[in-house]
């Protein structure tokens, strides 16, 4: 089996989260990390017993490294993602995959053109639960969809808005919404299909920032479907995130990781089972605390993007489908400023 070298460029709080997730696959060797503050890099590596880099320069020329992750802040994704692919590296990055659609697709273009992977980290799309509401959507057990939505009442406190980048329009993106939200919006277009048209609003009610900390959009499918997303960073201590799709034959509700309602025209034994293994909320899911979060999702999302590598066949959330998110994100900000409807 051959083991893949792995660099990390950041050294921020879901840094522990790659490393963790790096260090505990087979297959997998953290060999280095590198920061814009060479003392971070310096704590980091001896923490982690791998090299720090002076820069990701540094890193990427090095013949030790052959898949980098990237955890910068937002705004600083594209630039270590195309000479990444100059050098033939691959790249794995953190969501939101960049925080324009212009430098998503400076970064599409980069690694097809090197012949390179780029790859987005959308994590919650590799929870038990998840996959098997995808597989009762593909199996139509729904009938005809009329309404999916998503809900992410979160808090955050101000002393985290405090670092230099977080709920800034130039390295965040935006805030409730292309931070914390992104997550749940991903699935919402995964799994309920293709977004036809919005309308939003976005405000900023509990926090001193210049971006939102809480959003509402109402949404039109492509299949007809109506849906809903809601985020916010100011609805003190939060709750657990939870999705919606209901239709003809069946509704499903999930509340962070646990199904809490499973009922179907044509109900079977096997979901009695789903209901009773899926009953317990597992985490607090980064509802207050973003420190909170597991590696083991971020496990496997980056096991799939190395299986990807090796077997030569397209990532599932390749440069194209991490670009979804944040297209109906930049939709939401579009709709919310001008005061009408987005199509896509």
């Amino acid at each position: 089996m051959r083991s893949w070298n792995f660099g990390i460029i950041g050294t921020g709080m879901i840094a522990d989260i790659h490393a963790q997730a790096i260090l505990n696959l087979e297959n997998a060797h953290l060999a280095g990390v590198c920061s814009s503050d060479p003392a971070k890099a310096q704590s980091f590596a001896e923490k982690y017993n791998c090299k720090a880099f002076l820069n990701y320069g540094e890193m990427l020329r090095s013949e030790e490294i052959d898949i980098v992750t990237i955890a910068t802040p937002s705004g600083n994704h594209m630039e270590p993602a195309v000479e990444a692919a100059q050098h033939g590296k691959h790249v794995i990055c953190e969501k939101p995959l960049e925080i324009s659609l212009e430098r998503i697709d400076a970064m599409i273009e980069a690694h097809e053109k090197a012949g390179t992977y780029l790859g987005g980290i959308f994590n919650y799309r590799y929870n038990d639960s998840i996959a098997i509401l995808k597989n009762a959507i593909e199996k139509g057990r729904f009938g005809t969809i009329s309404y999916a939505s998503v809900h992410v009442p979160w808090w955050r406190t101000d002393e985290y808005y405090k670092s230099k980048w977080r709920g800034t329009w130039a390295l965040d993106g935006g805030g409730a919404l292309m931070n914390q939200s992104i997550h749940m919006i991903d699935l919402l277009q995964y799994l309920a299909g293709p977004i036809d048209s919005l309308c939003a609003y976005i405000a900023t009610i509990g926090h001193s920032i210049e971006v939102e900390d809480t959003a509402t959009a109402i949404v039109k499918f492509k299949n007809n479907a109506l849906g809903g997303i809601y985020g916010s960073t100011a609805s003190f201590p939060g709750q657990f995130r939870r999705i919606e799709i209901t239709g003809t034959k069946g509704t499903a509700i999930l509340v962070d990781n646990a199904i809490t309602v499973w009922q179907f025209a044509d109900q079977t034994e096997e979901d009695k089972e789903i209901l009773n293994r899926f009953k317990e909320i597992d985490g607090g899911g980064g509802v207050s605390d973003p420190s909170s979060i597991s590696y083991q999702s971020h496990q496997k999302n980056i096991a799939a993007f190395i299986a990807s590598i090796e077997a030569g066949r397209p990532f599932e959330i390749n440069g194209a489908e991490a670009r979804k998110a944040v297209e109906i994100v930049l939709a939401i900000y579009a709709s919310a400023k001008e005061g009408k409807e987005y199509s896509f």
